[in-house]
Formats: structure tokens, C-alpha cells, sequence
């Protein structure tokens, strides 16, 4: 079964929800045969290397808050992540493009680390304040999920998996993705949103259902089974 997951690094629902999904991966049956494929999403496809502006500043001027209603709402988001384990330091966030991040995030594909990659990605940005649009900070955080060295120094100098990333976006548009976190079973079946991991469990066994239906029996006789015959 295919499982894609369109989300930004940059999002905290989007971090939020790839932790209730593993907590729903652990405990699927067929786990096993899940493909995870991770997409990109960006937020804010315009943003700047970096912001001058503090993180409660540019959410207050971005979505017409006060300074403390901000804090209040990254007090609430921040006790809600810490419940799924995720120590979340909002006030410290150095926003910028994540377009760069995105592109690490392919090449760890080829070299089956991208859920490593996506999971370093985002603790760095949210627990460790990290300006993950710096190139000197992914080439860092790439080598130490086991990424070598010479190809992520390509991929940050040329234009590598540039198109990548845009067509997942493009894929994302077409298919009416408008906000992340989102979760596609086989292009088929989608759940939007850090969903509780009961919920996200569900839509795993719908999935599976639907991609492996149980046999209808419509003529039933004389038979042998374990208990005898």
C-alpha cells in the first residue's frame, strides 16, 4: 500500500502529524508492506533565506494578531506537540525558505534515509531553532543522517531535484491540497490534518481494506478445515 504524506518542514501540524502516524504505523498489522513516501509542501514558497523578524512578530503581522494571542496559541500548540514527544521551541524559530530542505529531503530518498532526513529536518527547526535554508546547516544536518558529503554539496549548487519538488507541489494542486499535513493511501483515499492516531489507524484499515478486499464467498459446501472435516 502507498502512503504519501504532503507536508512543509516548516509546519508544526505537519510534525504534530508525523508523529500520530507512526503511532498509527505501529500499531497496523500490515505496517510492513506500507510505503512511506514523504512530499513536499511549502507554506510559504516566497519566504526569504531569512527574516529579521521574530517568529510571534511574523505571525502576528501575517495573520493580523496581537503579539499575545500568538503567545497564547504557541503555549497551547506547544503543550499539544509535547504530548507526542516533540519539544517544541516556537519562540526561538528562525524562519526562512525551505525550498533547499525539500530537495535534501529527495536526494535522502535515493539512499532510503528520507524519513530519517524529514525527522532531522524538522527537530532542527523547531527543538533546535535551526535556519534550515543555510546551506552550511544542511550540508551538517544531511552528513549526520548519513547523506554523503559530495552529494548534498551537488544538490545545494545546482538545481537538483528542483523540478522534483515542484511537481510534488504541482501533484498537490491537482489533487485540491491546500493545507498540510495530508495523508493519500494509493491516490485514492486522503485524511487532512494532525488527525489523533486512533483516527489516522482507521484510515489505514480503510485503505487496506479497499486495496485488499476479502474474498465473497457466494456458494458455500461440503468442505476440510482445521477442525476437521
Amino acid at each position: 500500500m502507498e502512503l504519501e504524506i504532503w507536508s512543509d518542514i516548516a509546519c508544526p501540524w505537519c510534525y504534530v502529524g508525523k508523529k500520530r502516524m507512526e503511532q498509527a504505523l505501529a500499531e497496523f498489522p500490515h505496517a510492513d508492506e506500507v510505503n512511506v513516501t514523504w512530499r513536499s509542501f511549502e507554506l510559504d514558497p516566497g519566504a526569504p533565506a531569512s527574516r529579521d523578524e521574530s517568529h510571534v512578530e511574523l505571525i502576528a503581522k501575517k495573520y493580523g494578531r496581537t503579539v499575545e494571542q500568538v503567545e497564547q496559541i504557541d503555549a497551547q500548540l506547544t503543550a499539544v506537540a509535547a504530548a507526542d514527544g516533540i519539544e517544541m521551541k516556537l519562540s526561538g524559530i528562525r524562519s526562512g525558505n525551505t525550498f533547499d530542505g525539500h530537495r535534501l529531503i529527495h536526494l535522502a530518498a535515493e539512499h532510503g534515509l528520507q524519513v530519517e532526513m524529514k525527522e532531522r529536518l524538522m527537530h532542527a527547526y523547531f527543538t533546535e531553532n535551526a535556519l534550515v535554508s543555510d546551506h552550511d546547516t544542511l550540508l551538517k544536518l544531511g552528513t549526520e543522517v548519513g547523506l554523503p558529503e559530495a552529494e548534498i554539496r551537488e544538490v545545494l549548487l545546482t538545481e537538483r531535484f528542483a523540478e522534483e519538488v515542484r511537481a510534488d507541489e504541482r501533484d498537490a494542486q491537482n489533487a485540491g491540497i491546500s493545507a498540510v499535513p495530508c495523508f493519500v493511501i494509493d491516490r485514492k483515499y486522503g485524511a487532512s490534518g494532525a488527525q489523533d492516531p486512533t483516527v489516522l489507524l482507521q484510515f489505514l484499515e480503510h485503505g487496506w481494506s479497499e486495496s485488499h478486499p476479502a474474498i465473497q464467498v457466494v456458494a458455500d459446501g461440503d468442505a476440510c478445515g482445521p477442525e476437521g472435516c
